[in-house]
């Protein structure tokens, strides 16, 4: 969850588009649209209206769709509005009326003395629920901040890490020259969405695009290489470290012991490279990518060549080799 309580005036200023809109407007109530939402998920008020208070999950957004609205009307022909009193004694975060329906003025009348904020949204009440709880899986996601570049390639998002100065910026640059996408530069928060899945993105989103290069300056790479050279967020799903060249550091070579980063519960795969003149390290990465797509499906090369060694040598070909040479004395 975000470091400052989510608010519901957060809710109705979030910009979403497309398939995430909520199409959400303040109809009465202004006055609890500061109000905290606590709980990611959502409640349908019918038992609640009935009577039946007991279990009421009232730290839930309350969806109102047609069902509830009808019941509504008919309390309001029939004068009894102690049911909506109730509703409104308990310290709900804020009403939602879906299909563009709106209450009746009773019902907005309890709402204003108490303080509570209606929202209505054209949407249709399922359609507008499963948006709503996917906006909560992220919302209230655990993040953490991390020093890095985020960039996707090949479709792959790759976090590169390393010590101050050892050419993050340098090498993610090549990588967009190279046709691959930037998503952050320097600070990159990273969200466990569903328990599972790692989604990356600027930590500040007016200076995601932005990037530091030492000798140049500050530069835009939306502006340097257009809008295909930039993404806003990526599954992170290869973390790679750059360090400097160590001589006497033993590196792997084979890649049949494969490393891992713990990070918010989710292991990512971890790969070390080297850096040292002369290595054409965007390669090295693109390299890397594609092999870790190969694992993804299936295919490990490590794996495949250390089982062709053992068939090898099982098969006598390397005996026959050893001791038909002439110099294995």
């Amino acid at each position: 969850m975000a470091d400052k309580p989510f608010t519901v005036l957060d809710l109705l200023d979030m910009d979403l588009k497309g398939y995430n809109a909520l199409n959400l407007k303040c109809i009465a109530g202004r006055k609890g649209l500061t109000r905290a939402i606590t709980v990611p998920d959502i409640n349908r008020p019918g038992l609640e209206l009935s009577g039946f208070y007991e279990s009421f999950a009232f730290e839930r957004v309350q969806v109102f769709g047609r069902g509830e609205f009808a019941y509504l009307a008919k309390l309001h022909a029939e004068n009894r509005t102690e049911t909506v009193e109730k509703l409104f004694s308990y310290n709900i975060p804020c009403a939602v009326f879906t299909h563009s329906l709106t209450p009746e003025s009773s019902f907005i009348e309890i709402a204003e003395k108490t303080g509570c904020a209606i929202l209505q949204t054209d949407l249709e009440s399922s359609e507008f629920s499963t948006r709503l709880l996917r906006l909560f899986s992220n919302v209230f996601a655990p993040k953490k901040i991390m020093h890095g570049v985020l960039v996707e390639v090949y479709g792959v998002g790759v976090l590169l890490a390393g010590h101050s100065g050892v050419g993050k910026s340098e090498c993610a640059l090549e990588l967009i020259e190279r046709g691959h996408r930037l998503v952050a530069d320097d600070s990159v928060e990273i969200r466990c969405v569903n328990g599972n899945t790692l989604v990356g993105q600027g930590a500040n989103i007016l200076i995601n695009h932005h990037m530091e290069i030492r000798g140049l300056g500050i530069i835009n790479i939306s502006q340097l290489y257009g809008v295909g050279s930039i993404r806003e967020q990526t599954e992170l799903q290869l973390i790679i470290r750059l360090e400097e060249w160590d001589q006497n550091k033993i590196y792997d070579r084979l890649g049949t012991d494969p490393a891992g980063t713990d990070l918010l519960g989710v292991r990512v795969p971890t790969i070390e490279i080297p850096v040292r003149p002369g290595r054409n390290l965007p390669i090295i990465i693109e390299a890397a990518v594609m092999n870790e797509r190969l694992k993804s499906m299936g295919y490990n090369s490590a794996r495949d060549f250390n089982q062709n060694i053992l068939k090898w040598i099982e098969s006598g070909e390397a005996q026959a080799a050893y001791y038909g040479s002439e110099d294995h004395y």
